[in-house]
């Protein structure tokens, strides 16, 4: 029985080490469509696209407001908004998604960094329209729904 008692604790103990010690504050994620563009006709031969350009300027403006284990950027290969231009998008555990479509390669990288200081600092992830960087107010294609999960 005592066997059958020391099975049943070690088979109901999460193996995952990560999901039961997840710090206060969890990682934010910004994705970033590298192979986005705005015009298939704009983009000269050997020249990055938009999406590139976006990921290269928001990794160096990161590096200056941000610490490491608050906000991660990830390019991701495609976010299916091809015709968009230059998508982003952010999330975290527990929170809404936002996804950004149309954005100046330019001009983005500071907006979408503020936006991001706001994201982080609710304890929801909700944040009023009125808020966003005006450059992200006419860019904000969705808010998604967190997926809550059920801590029983």
């Amino acid at each position: 029985m005592k066997n059958l008692l020391v099975f049943i604790k070690s088979w109901m103990t999460p193996k995952n080490t990560s999901l039961t010690n997840l710090s206060s504050r969890p990682k934010h994620t910004l994705f970033v469509c590298k192979s986005c563009h705005r015009s298939s006709d704009e983009r000269q031969k050997n020249q990055p696209c938009d999406g590139t350009i976006l990921l290269d300027k928001l990794r160096t403006l990161c590096n200056d407001k941000f610490q490491l284990d608050e906000l991660e950027i990830k390019p991701v290969k495609c976010l299916w908004a091809c015709s968009q231009g230059c998508v982003a998008s952010v999330s975290s555990h527990d929170k809404p998604t936002y996804l950004f479509v149309n954005l100046p390669p330019e001009q983005s990288p500071a907006a979408l960094l503020e936006f991001m200081q706001l994201y982080i600092k609710t304890r929801r992830g909700a944040v009023a329209w009125k808020n966003f960087p005006e450059l992200l107010q006419s860019a904000i294609f969705a808010q998604i729904p967190p997926v809550i999960v059920d801590k029983n």
